[in-house]
C-alpha cells in the first residue's frame, strides 16, 4: 500500500509507461533507478533516500496525475521533465528521445516546464528537451548524440536514406553529416541477442554488404560502441573529426539522400 498522498514517479512510472531510461552505473552519485520512486506534496517532511524508496517532495496538479491500475502516478510528460531534471544530460535524453518517439508533444513537456519555472534542475531540463529528437532509435543513439554536441560536433542528419542510382536504398543510417560526407553507425549489441551462430553470420554478412553499398557512395563511414560513446578517453571524436576531413576533400558530387523531417515524424507516431 502507499502511503496516503504518495504518487508514483520518476524511474518507478517511466518504467510503468513503458519508457527506456539509462543511467551511468559508473556515476559516484547515480540515482538508484531500480528503487521505488515517490513523489509527496512540499509540506510533508524533506526529501527521503533509502536503498529501495526515493522519495521527492513536490507539488503535484491534477493534470501531472494519472492512474495506472489502481496506482496513482505521475503522467508521461511530468515523469520525463522530473527526470530530466533529475539526471545529467546524457542520461535523461534516452527518455526524452524515447518520448518523443512514443507520441508524447512537445506542447506537452512544455506545460509542464511552465508550472516548474522555478524549481531546481528545470534550466538542464530545458537544455535536454529542447535537444529531444524523435528519430533517435536506440538507447545508444541518445547517449551518442550527447556525446557528439558535447564535443562541439556539428548536429548530424538522422535517419538518412541514399539513393543508388536507381532507387532508395532501404537502409537509414544512424547519422550522417553531409557537409563531410560521413556516416556515423552507432552498433549496440542488442541486434544481435538472442540469436544462433548461423542467424549471427548472417546478420554479420548482410552487414558487410550494407557497408560495401554505403562505402560506393563515396562516403566515409565510421563504426562504433558502447565503450567508445561512454568512455571519455576514447579516439570516437577524433575518428569523426579524421573522417570529416577526408568527407569534405572527396572529389565528385556529394550522394543524393533524404531523412524524415521531426515534427512530420511525431505527428505520424501520434496518429499512429
Amino acid at each position: 500500500m502507499l502511503h496516503p498522498g504518495s504518487v508514483v514517479s520518476h524511474f518507478s512510472a517511466i518504467q510503468l509507461a513503458g519508457l527506456r531510461s539509462w543511467t551511468d552505473s559508473r556515476r559516484t552519485s547515480s540515482p538508484p533507478a531500480d528503487a521505488v520512486w515517490l513523489t509527496r506534496a512540499p509540506t510533508a517532511q524533506r526529501n527521503q533516500r533509502r536503498q529501495d524508496i526515493v522519495v521527492r517532495r513536490a507539488t503535484l496538479e491534477p493534470a501531472d496525475v494519472s492512474r495506472h491500475l489502481w496506482l496513482p502516478v505521475t503522467g508521461t510528460a511530468r515523469t520525463v521533465v522530473d527526470l530530466a531534471r533529475e539526471l545529467p544530460f546524457r542520461e535523461a535524453i534516452v527518455t526524452v528521445d524515447h518520448a518523443l518517439r512514443s507520441g508524447v508533444s512537445a506542447a506537452d513537456l512544455e506545460s509542464v516546464m511552465e508550472r516548474q519555472v522555478r524549481w531546481p534542475g528545470i534550466r538542464r531540463a530545458r537544455t535536454t528537451i529542447g535537444f529531444g529528437d524523435p528519430r533517435s532509435e536506440s538507447v545508444l543513439e541518445s547517449i551518442a548524440r550527447a556525446r557528439f554536441a558535447v564535443a562541439g560536433l556539428p548536429v548530424p542528419v538522422l535517419q538518412a536514406q541514399f539513393w543508388d542510382g536507381t532507387a532508395w536504398m532501404l537502409e537509414r543510417v544512424d547519422f550522417w553529416w553531409p557537409q563531410f560526407r560521413t556516416i556515423g553507425e552507432a552498433d549496440g549489441l542488442a541486434k544481435y541477442d538472442g540469436e544462433s551462430p548461423e542467424e549471427r553470420r548472417r546478420q554479420l554478412r548482410r552487414s558487410h554488404r550494407r557497408d560495401q553499398r554505403l562505402s560506393d557512395r563515396a562516403v566515409e563511414l565510421v563504426h562504433f560502441g558502447w565503450e567508445d560513446v561512454l568512455d571519455l578517453r576514447s579516439d570516437l571524436i577524433a575518428r569523426l573529426t579524421a573522417a570529416f576531413a577526408r568527407g569534405a576533400a572527396r572529389p565528385g558530387d556529394a550522394p543524393s539522400w533524404r531523412a524524415p523531417d521531426p515534427e512530420s515524424l511525431t505527428n505520424w507516431l501520434r496518429a499512429a
